[in-house]
């Protein structure tokens, strides 16, 4: 599909968000610092109330790469199966609109996924700031800490992944280990430690921090 007049986008960044007008300029201009330029960027709104639309339109209005969705409040896992639906990278991978990307983030990935094509998918690489652990999926009373969790703002994979397996389903919490669980009985997948995803965990609307 041409979508864009000068170029086609290697790598296809979905950014959810709801009611980050705050927070979302850090997200999006860590992608803008990226080495790897050959991206797409696509903020999927998910029934903001707040000032989003006017944050994103200033990036939309100074580079082609920025695209922008908003639907009405689905959560999480929707919007990140809104964000794939519109994506024509050959590669996708996601950012939370309260992280960010360190510069090599996108470039250490898919210099990864070309070097070793008999992988499917990636996921891993945080730098984490504030509280290191999250609720136990299987025991919410529990934590652990995220270094054994999947987070799926890491995962990096090749289209088709994504496209065979539906995207994410719409569970209340770990949908993204959901994701994995699933990738892994049907794809090549493997863990990478680039840390160069800031996971904030300092957020207090987050679902980790929230959920019961």
């Amino acid at each position: 599909m041409q979508l864009y007049k000068n170029f086609t986008p290697s790598v296809s960044v979905i950014v959810p968000t709801y009611n980050r007008e705050k927070l979302l300029p850090r997200a999006l201009d860590s992608i803008l610092k990226q080495t790897l330029h050959n991206w797409e960027c696509i903020v999927v709104d998910d029934g903001s109330s707040d000032n989003t639309f006017q944050v994103v339109n200033e990036y939309l209005e100074t580079d082609l790469r920025f695209r922008y969705m908003k639907h009405s409040n689905k959560k999480p896992p929707l919007t990140f199966n809104t964000g794939i639906q519109a994506s024509i990278g050959r590669f996708i991978t996601f950012l939370g609109s309260d992280d960010e990307y360190k510069p090599e983030h996108l470039q250490l990935r898919y210099d990864f996924m070309i070097n070793n094509p008999q992988i499917d998918l990636i996921q891993g690489g945080l730098e984490i700031i504030g509280h290191p652990y999250v609720k136990d999926k299987n025991d919410l009373s529990k934590e652990i800490h995220i270094s054994e969790c999947k987070v799926g703002g890491t995962f990096f994979g090749k289209r088709e992944v994504f496209f065979e397996l539906e995207g994410f389903r719409d569970l209340k919490y770990a949908d993204d280990t959901d994701f994995w669980e699933r990738a892994n009985k049907k794809f090549n997948i493997t863990d990478v430690d680039f840390p160069t995803y800031i996971y904030y965990r300092d957020t207090p609307d987050s679902i980790c921090s929230n959920i019961k």
